[in-house]
């Protein structure tokens, strides 16, 4: 739709243009449901014409597609009411004579949602060498020969022709109900597990989905039950003992409403076992309780034991959390840490938590391929990358390497985030938070810095002739609880070594920015400037040596840390083993 006069269509966001990829020729295959595609890009072929009928039309079936997904759904109510109604109007002929005329309009409505499901699953594409088959023609012959195809034949199998015989309608002298024949339309709950499946990887909320799941299982086992059960009953005969259900002929047994509850009620106690229901009197009966006993032990532990493990899940999170900030209250009281320290690491804690910021994201995300690790990492931290005006000439390959270089750092009240005179190794900014620019008595403050702030970036670049010497310039400390991303200089300058032309820019724009600001030493430029190549690349080469002696000093300091680790280990296993041969625990060989 054009945008009205007057009204200034919206700007497009040059900097997130440069993480906009053109589709191929192919495209992104959208879900296409019920619509056709353009006949220019997918010109039909003569195998498709050949289909004739319905499948003439142009299009397929993405079934990645939201509109498959919708679509599911669909299916998955008709096999519900099918689950549900078809058992409950078998059994139950006050149901079954309720509205005769409306039960078979929703049984054609269900039985033409399965024959369309059929003619979609026959244009349901499928994945080949990483590519969407469009093929009808071969789209078609897969589908006829799955197992799905004769399922789906068998769940349409005309059934119903047994009305013409014995009519719709039914009473209580003729259980189960002719219903009951329709029990082959059961056959497509396939269907509704495959939409289950989807909507646990779609869902934001997997943990209440799949307990909601699992509730709506256990309530279709006791209502299946409870109509098997009233129909034990029929045939036994109502009221012949106390097993049965109660005798009809009396008004307050004979209504619907109390023949479901009261079956409904007996089904729930009988396969939770957590009441006590009628003794049997009948050998049948004595059958019929124990298979209901042992469904009730296999079926409903499973799904109470799988709860359990959804609860545990849940919290695990939590737990594992739990147990950190216990580790680190362990460590603090062997060390005889203050009081006033231990507090404010307990208040930091709380506010990762609170803000949920205690999950570990290069854990998370370390199971992705780089693509779409770097793909997300672009959508969290696009926002706060445009701030830095330092950046904004970038070519994307940079960009998006410095975005996965982004770590989130958390500094409580009180903290101090840089000192004046400090050798700038990071540069910082400010997602979340307030940061005050104090002066050395800690009380007088020059500025304060807010959300989207960035400072320390020159440090970084060690630009030539920077009067600060690449040292902070001034002292910055937190005011409250604030959230800051830092990418460190030994990071920028591993991802400049890649992009030489944007290192050159970046330290063109960084002299810019410091000569503009009055911090630039003209005569160290020109100084520099003259020196012979070799001695600039001597300095260069130095920097970069003095980067790779501290990396290998990181690396020496970890391996010396597992040294330690592994040392004490077989210390421990030594003085155990000491221990059990001391106690005679273990035989010595003399």
């Amino acid at each position: 739709m054009s945008p009205r006069k007057g009204q200034d269509a919206p700007r497009p966001d040059s900097f997130l243009e440069k993480f906009t990829y053109t589709d191929t020729a192919e495209g992104t295959v959208e879900g296409i449901l019920l619509g056709a595609t353009n006949s220019d890009d997918h010109a039909p072929s003569s195998n498709s014409r050949a289909c004739g009928g319905l499948l003439d039309s142009d299009w397929i079936v993405d079934p990645s597609g939201n509109r498959y997904y919708f679509w599911l759904f669909i299916v998955s109510l008709a096999v519900l009411y099918n689950t549900l109604f078809i058992i409950g109007r078998s059994v139950f002929w006050e149901l079954q004579n309720a509205s005769p005329p409306l039960w078979c309009a929703l049984d054609y409505i269900c039985d033409s949602i399965y024959v369309l499901d059929m003619v979609l699953r026959a244009r349901t594409g499928y994945l080949e060498q990483g590519l969407l088959v469009k093929d009808t023609n071969k789209l078609l012959l897969r589908y006829m020969k799955s197992p799905a195809c004769r399922l789906d034949i068998a769940s349409l199998l005309p059934t119903d022709f047994f009305y013409v015989y014995t009519g719709i309608r039914c009473d209580a002298s003729s259980l189960p109900c002719i219903v009951i024949v329709r029990l082959n339309r059961l056959l497509r709950i396939p269907r509704a597990l495959e939409f289950s499946e989807r909507t646990e990887t779609r869902t934001n909320y997997p943990y209440a989905f799949r307990i909601g799941k699992l509730i709506f299982l256990i309530l279709v086992i006791i209502h299946w039950n409870a109509c098997i059960y009233f129909a034990v009953s029929f045939f036994i005969g109502f009221g012949s003992d106390n097993w049965v259900y109660r005798n009809i002929s009396e008004p307050r047994y004979a209504s619907l409403q109390h023949q479901y509850i009261y079956s409904f009620y007996w089904s729930t106690l009988t396969l939770t076992t957590i009441g006590e229901v009628p003794v049997p009197e009948r050998d049948s009966e004595y059958v019929f309780v124990v298979i209901d006993f042992l469904v009730g032990v296999l079926i409903f532990a499973t799904i109470v034991g799988n709860v359990g493990s959804m609860i545990t899940n849940i919290n695990a999170a939590r737990a594992e959390f739990q147990q950190k900030m216990d580790s680190i209250k362990q460590y603090m009281e062997f060390r005889k840490v203050s009081k006033e320290l231990e507090n404010r690491v307990i208040k930091w804690f709380d506010y990762l938590w609170t803000n949920k910021q205690s999950l570990d994201e290069d854990r998370i995300t370390s199971v992705l391929p780089d693509k779409l690790k770097a793909e997300i990492a672009i959508h969290v931290h696009l926002d706060t990358l445009k701030r830095v005006k330092l950046f904004q000439d970038c070519e994307p390959g940079l960009l998006v390497q410095l975005v996965l270089k982004l770590r989130l750092q958390v500094f409580s009240p009180g903290d101090y985030i840089c000192r004046k005179g400090d050798v700038g190794k990071e540069m910082y900014i400010v997602k979340r938070g307030k940061l005050c620019v104090v002066g050395d008595d800690g009380k007088t403050v020059f500025a304060t810095l807010q959300d989207g702030s960035v400072f320390g970036e020159l440090s970084i670049l060690n630009i030539q002739g920077n009067k600060t010497g690449n040292r902070r310039t001034a002292n910055v400390r937190s005011q409250g609880y604030s959230d800051l991303f830092v990418l460190s200089k030994e990071d920028l300058w591993s991802v400049l070594e890649e992009y030489p032309e944007a290192k050159e820019m970046l330290i063109r724009k960084g002299t810019e920015i410091l000569r503009r600001d009055g911090l630039l030493d003209e005569d160290a430029i020109k100084q520099q400037n003259q020196q012979p190549l070799s001695t600039r690349d001597l300095t260069e080469n130095c920097f970069n040596l003095e980067r790779q002696m501290d990396a290998i000093k990181s690396q020496m300091t970890t391996l010396s840390l597992e040294m330690d680790r592994a040392h004490r280990e077989i210390r421990e296993s030594i003085l155990s083993l000491n221990r059990k041969i001391d106690e005679g625990g273990i035989p010595v060989d003399m």
